[in-house]
């Protein structure tokens, strides 16, 4: 075991504390802290666990893995394929590219294990043939451009608006009606690490969200939701502003409602529907994910 000697005094979460004098990142350390390698004061630890330079830090001295593990990298759902696109049920939980810890497990990364052909296609290397993209806790259909031709094309779709993408979610709460349109702005907030929805007069991307309520429960509701707009977390912004987060969000979430820990949030994206590079009118569809379903079987119904 190595001790770790850290210099404030006053309390600092511990995986930043350590990101201060470790030459590793801090979603490395928090790979760290989760494998249970960090010990404060004898104890495994939790990234959140608030240290000063009174506590004993040890670390595991194991090195830490510097490369992907391919091999806990599961096969693509395929829903549909061409010449020019492919589609895929993304799962909850992986995330779409590459973001912070270079050495995490994306849906690129399976994409170009199994479709070689798309490397180099798009703006970015990073983001092969990527035209939209769903959060790492959600899962859904998942459009892939193979070409650059492809690419183009549905970048144009995409930025016109003429794409129909539907998703369903499971939220806390009574909805105030059957149905409705949220028009608030986006914006990064400045008091929190996430992004925040604002009247339209305050600034921010606009971002249009309609939803109609499938299924009102005596302290959840299951709804139907349609995006006019892409913008980063836009559904569990604007149910959060409304009032009503996501089920299993922990980011957006309200001390009002117990939350349910599910390991993921409900929210998935069911339908996407669009002309694809072909001519060819296509609407995609897949079935509420088992592991969702059975949320349901478990909410009060009465």
């Amino acid at each position: 075991m190595k001790t770790i000697s850290i210099p404030n005094t006053e309390p600092l979460r511990l995986d930043k504390a350590l990101t201060e004098v470790l030459d590793i990142t801090r979603s490395q350390i928090q790979i760290l802290i989760k494998d249970g390698r960090i010990y404060v004061d004898g104890e495994a630890a939790n990234a959140r666990l608030r240290v000063t330079s009174e506590n004993v830090i040890e670390m595991d001295e194991k090195e830490v893995v510097k490369e992907k593990d391919f091999d806990n990298l599961a096969p693509l759902d395929i829903v549909y394929e061409d010449d020019d696109v492919i589609v895929v049920n993304k799962p909850s939980r992986l995330i779409v590219h590459e973001a912070d810890d270079p050495y995490e497990l994306t849906l690129v990364d399976a994409l170009l294990r199994e479709r070689p052909g798309i490397k180099g296609v798009g703006e970015d290397e990073k983001r092969p043939g990527i035209v939209h993209r769903l959060d790492r806790h959600a899962s859904g259909i998942l459009i892939v451009a193979k070409t650059q031709d492809a690419f183009i094309a549905l970048k144009k779709e995409f930025k016109a608006r003429t794409v129909k993408k539907k998703y369903v979610a499971l939220v806390h709460g009574v909805m105030p009606k059957d149905h409705d349109t949220i028009n608030l702005t986006i914006a990064r907030s400045q008091a929190h690490a996430r992004m925040a929805a604002k009247p339209p007069e305050q600034g921010g991307r606009d971002a249009i969200t309609h939803y109609d309520v499938r299924n009102q429960y005596p302290y959840h509701a299951l709804l139907d939701v349609v995006i006019e707009t892409g913008r980063t977390h836009q559904i569990r912004v604007h149910l959060f502003a409304l009032g009503h987060p996501i089920v299993g969000d922990h980011l957006y979430k309200s001390k009002v409602f117990k939350p349910m820990v599910l390991g993921r949030i409900f929210l998935f994206a069911k339908e996407l529907a669009l002309t694809l590079p072909s001519g060819e009118e296509k609407t995609f569809k897949i079935p509420m994910p088992a592991e969702l379903k059975s949320v349901l079987n478990r909410i009060p119904t009465a």
